[in-house]
């Protein structure tokens, strides 16, 4: 080791290949500059007196210059990235070997040995033929790559002329492996028309696209505006679209940093990108605190969000993640994936059900997990209405058996995903997941398990939901399905919704509720029109948008808190909390489970839907299940006791197990 460490420093100083090739050149250019100096000054003509002088003063200052080069640290041989720091440390390290080099000739020689005009002109000289060199060595190693790289070349205009598309420029005009022809930019900002960057014209702004487009014979646009919002983002693409040329988008930073080479990232635009939503910045430290050497479980780990969690869960060096989930072709998969992209995490893949309780008190009491995810859930809307006892021993009593094993192995942290589908719910998924937050919360006073809650919208790209049905519909060629014109969601990415997950994990304190920043809630019909583009059709032309109406369950449109609920600040800009201080009672939380579990087990829906409008006064069920419930009990029977605000009903039945014994066992 302390050879190779030797060797490398040993590297960083002497110049090996193009770097000795580049010193020697520079070496003999400072000579040159010092003579060409003297024949200006003399026209040629040099007079006899100052011959001596002129080879002594040449000798001095390109020795000079040398050790200037290197103090200034100007680097040899990479003459094709010369930049403007570059420029700058030529011209200083000239400067500084000019004013070394007079007042030792003056000491050396005599004030008259040389007309003082000389050493002006020397440093004239020799800055342009040091930049000069390395100008053309630039031009000339580009043209080579240019030469040498093989097929037709794709014609292409940039769309953005900032920061991002000056440095795709740089990038494709020396990279010519990436085919590209710049032919110039396009910017929306007037200012910069007719300007050039790297000898590229700025042509005009985005509404004259399609006119470059068609005049300069263009194959493809890279859209080089990474900090683009949402809206910019379906102006940029209708516009390409409709001047029928081919894009691509320039990454952002974050992206960039996670690569190397800007061209090798260019990429085809996603439907994230025309949601405009800025990277998260999360706050690592506090996180890795909280995850770094302990052993996590997440349930449901085979999902969309779960998988994701675990993937994001592994970069903080946990002792090692218990990945539970019943789907055991999923939960393969990403044990693979754990054990290939994270192999320095131990990865435990568990299959089994949250609705038994012995399986998972078996696995706790085998991994002892200090922190929890709970993302097992059923989700689906209308499956869940049609399929409402499923819901209800999944969503509610699996977490109870959750939230309870967890209590009593003594988790610490326990934080479950929850959905704004579960404020004023309309749906039995909704009810279900609202429900299950008022379980958690009951548990937190007696308790020693910090539960919270996160409460956000649909997710980008999960598995059923609207995006991947919509590509179905797009490749099959239509029709594309949207419930209704009006209907708007809340929308983020997996990364973002499971990076923000961890992030409410660390700061939470025990029995809040955390509602993420969805942005501005996306009108459906909006999104299906802007993945058409996506794919290069027109909406309406070549694939038609059918509106089906409302399915059993849904709503207009999603909240993210009821009105009582005041939502406060967090020390995360994009995570607001709900903290409510009056927690539900944890004998008639267990209560509601036991008539709940006897309301199941007859398959009785008059009973499991009371039982819920109990618990929970703003639920307003579906049609379809008040038809069903209807036709099993009397109507006024059912419909007076379906006004009962919650309290009012007396719950009867034994405690299954003492609250003041939930947790104190890991005590």
């Amino acid at each position: 080791m302390p050879e190779k460490l030797k060797l490398s420093r040993r590297q960083r100083f002497l110049p090996r290949g193009r770097q000795l090739r580049g010193y020697g050149l520079d070496l003999a250019l400072f000579p040159i500059s010092a003579l060409m100096a003297f024949e200006l000054r003399f026209d040629g003509a040099l007079p006899g007196q100052y011959l001596h002088s002129m080879e002594a003063s040449i000798c001095i200052l390109a020795a000079i210059k040398s050790v200037a080069f290197i103090l200034g640290a100007v680097r040899w041989g990479h003459w094709r990235y010369t930049s403007a720091n570059e420029v700058v440390r030529i011209v200083v390290a000239n400067t500084l070997g000019s004013l070394l080099g007079a007042p030792l000739i003056i000491m050396l020689l005599g004030s008259n040995a040389i007309p003082r005009s000389i050493y002006i002109l020397d440093w004239l000289i020799c800055c342009l033929l040091t930049l000069g060199a390395r100008l053309i060595v630039r031009l000339v190693v580009t043209g080579r790559k240019q030469d040498r790289a093989e097929g037709e070349r794709t014609r292409t205009l940039i769309f953005g002329a900032g920061a991002a598309g000056m440095a795709l420029v740089r990038e494709l005009l020396q990279n010519g492996s990436l085919m590209c022809d710049v032919i110039g930019l396009i910017d929306d900002d007037p200012q910069k028309a007719d300007l050039a960057f790297q000898g590229k014209r700025v042509l005009g702004t985005g509404d004259t696209l399609g006119y470059w487009v068609r005049k300069r014979d263009i194959n493809k646009v890279l859209i080089a505006i990474p900090s683009a919002t949402g809206p910019q983002m379906v102006r940029i693409l209708k516009l390409t679209t409709d001047a029928q040329v081919e894009y691509m988008m320039v990454p952002s930073l974050g992206e960039l940093l996670q690569g190397t080479e800007l061209g090798k990232q260019i990429r085809e635009v996603a439907v994230e990108d025309l949601l405009g939503r800025t990277p998260v910045q999360l706050d690592l430290k506090l996180i890795r605190q909280r995850i770094e050497g302990r052993v996590v479980m997440v349930t449901g780990a085979a999902g969309s969000i779960g998988s994701e969690i675990c993937r994001q869960v592994a970069q903080f060096k946990p002792l090692a993640i218990v990945g539970f989930d019943e789907a055991e072709t999923p939960l393969f998969h990403i044990n693979r994936e754990m054990a290939n992209r994270y192999s320095d995490i131990t990865f435990h893949a568990e299959i089994g059900t949250i609705t038994r309780f012995d399986t998972l008190n078996r696995v706790m009491q085998n991994y002892h997990p200090t922190v929890l995810y709970h993302a097992a859930a059923y989700k689906h809307v209308p499956l869940m209405e049609s399929n409402a006892f499923a819901a209800v021993e999944t969503n509610i009593l699996g977490t109870w058996n959750v939230a309870r094993a967890a209590s009593e192995h003594g988790v610490e942290d326990f934080v479950m995903i929850s959905t704004d589908k579960a404020v004023r719910p309309t749906s039995m998924m909704g009810a279900t997941k609202r429900a299950a937050e008022l379980l958690i919360r009951s548990l937190q006073p007696v308790s020693f398990t910090k539960f919270v809650a996160v409460r956000f919208g649909n997710v980008l790209g999960s598995n059923g939901s609207v995006v991947p049905i919509f590509k179905e519909q797009i490749s099959a060629g239509g029709p594309v399905t949207v419930t209704h014109p009006d209907m708007r969601r809340y929308f983020m990415t997996i990364p973002e919704a499971s990076q923000l997950v961890l992030q409410a994990f660390s700061i939470g304190k025990g029995g809040e509720i955390f509602v993420l920043d969805m942005g501005e809630a996306v009108k459906i019909a909006d999104l299906a029109k802007n993945l058409i583009l996506l794919s290069g059709l027109q909406p309406d032309r070549d694939i038609e948008i059918q509106f089906t109406g409302l399915r059993p369950g849904e709503k207009m449109f999603e909240e993210l808190n009821l009105q009582d609920e005041r939502l406060v600040l967090t020390s995360h800009p994009k995570i607001r909390s709900y903290v409510s201080h009056h927690n539900p009672d944890i004998r008639q939380i267990e209560a509601f489970i036991g008539r709940l579990e006897q309301a199941a087990e007859r398959q009785d829906i008059s009973n499991l839907l009371l039982t819920l409008k109990e618990l929970i006064p703003d639920y307003n069920p579906g049609s379809e299940l008040l038809k069903e419930a209807l036709s099993a009990m009397p109507t006024q029977t059912f419909l007076g006791k379906l006004q009962l605000p919650y309290g009012q009903s007396q719950y009867s039945g034994t405690t299954k197990f003492p609250p003041t014994a939930i947790g104190k066992s890991s005590a």
